[in-house]
């Protein structure tokens, strides 16, 4: 059985929960996009959410808000 996750595990990956939410719900939609469907399918061991959380975790997402987009655009703008 996966070991649960905590709140606390991941308070320095984003700034809030809500931000944490919104990435791994957005990359769990895209891993449900992309995964085969047919027989076999759903006998996955992890779960999109839980592979969602595991790559927030590895540090394989991240997300910027629209302030820091515009920061690193004008950075290029100059």
């Amino acid at each position: 059985m996966p070991t649960p996750y905590c709140v606390d595990d991941f308070k320095d990956k984003f700034d809030s929960l809500y931000r944490l939410v919104i990435v791994a719900a957005a990359r769990s939609n895209q891993l449900t996009k992309n995964e085969p469907h047919g027989f076999g399918a759903s006998m996955r061991s992890h779960k999109n959410t839980v592979k969602a959380l595991e790559e927030v975790l590895a540090g394989k997402l991240s997300s910027t808000t629209a302030d820091e987009e515009e920061e690193h655009y004008l950075e290029y703008d100059e």
